[in-house]
């Protein structure tokens, strides 16, 4: 594993403060997902649960004709905060190229630990299997990145042929440091775990690492460090940040879509 010092990790992982115009983001996602809710009509298959839990749901939309397979986008957000709703537009790459996208909740921090997001996504991920036919691809962002990883891992028995972690928290080891960590509750052993760069790829499961080429170098690290430990390729997408590297996945023909479907 690379090396990496952390004398400040809350800069380190502070997206926002270093990004123009950071504030209006998540108001420029939820309105573009509202739109595409609308524009989509009954192949938006809204809030299905998965389990009991009142997060425990997941939006389905369905492409026109039989489906090439399911995408799986993970939303982000420190563990701490959005919903799948504040995403849906991010499937319009991966729809128009006949793909069915998936996106599911998950209990957020503090009522819920990172082990148990795991392991509720996992569970996601075997009903989507139920729901929707052909292969299983996950990809997600962030926090999301980590538990898209996650869900490649070996320990965990899915059906998930491959993944596409976009700027993923890949070692917790860092975050252990931050003021959100009062909300986490990371440990050493939930670092050693939960890290996805501490564990194995799963075999048969093929994997790719995205990341914005301008994001914090914090990010940067994480995403090498598990492309390494992986021996899987990774991607710095030039002129990208944070918050606007996942804008492709709304482009049928961008290169993320296409290496998200890859076979």
């Amino acid at each position: 594993m690379i090396p990496y010092a952390w004398p400040d990790a809350d800069r380190d992982y502070a997206n926002g403060a270093f990004i123009s115009g950071a504030e209006a983001v998540p108001l420029r996602w939820q309105s573009e997902a509202a739109a595409f809710r609308a524009a989509l009509g009954r192949r938006a298959r809204l809030d299905l649960p998965y389990g009991p839990a009142p997060r425990q749901r997941l939006d389905l939309f369905v492409p026109e004709g039989t489906s090439q397979g399911t995408l799986v986008f993970v939303h982000g957000g420190y563990w701490m905060a959005f919903a799948p709703a504040d995403f849906s537009h991010l499937a319009a790459g991966a729809l128009a190229r006949g793909w069915a996208v998936a996106l599911p909740g998950y209990t957020l921090a503090p009522a819920a630990r990172i082990a148990d997001m795991t392991q509720e996504i996992a569970r996601a991920i075997r009903h989507v299997a139920t729901l929707s036919p052909g292969p299983i691809h996950v990809t997600g962002h962030s926090a999301g990145g980590h538990l898209a990883a996650r869900m490649g891992c070996a320990d965990l028995d899915l059906p998930v042929a491959r993944v596409v972690p976009i700027s993923p928290l890949s070692e917790l080891g860092p975050l252990i440091a931050t003021r959100m960590n009062e909300t986490l509750r990371i440990d050493a052993q939930e670092a050693a775990s939960e890290s996805p760069a501490r564990l194995t790829l799963r075999p048969g499961t093929s994997a790719h690492v995205w990341v914005g080429a301008q994001e914090r170098p914090a990010f940067l690290w994480q995403a090498r460090t598990l492309s390494e430990e992986w021996s899987c390729p990774w991607t710095a997408a030039p002129d990208r940040h944070h918050f606007d590297v996942i804008d492709a996945l709304a482009d049928p023909g961008s290169d993320l879509v296409s290496t998200l479907l890859a076979r």
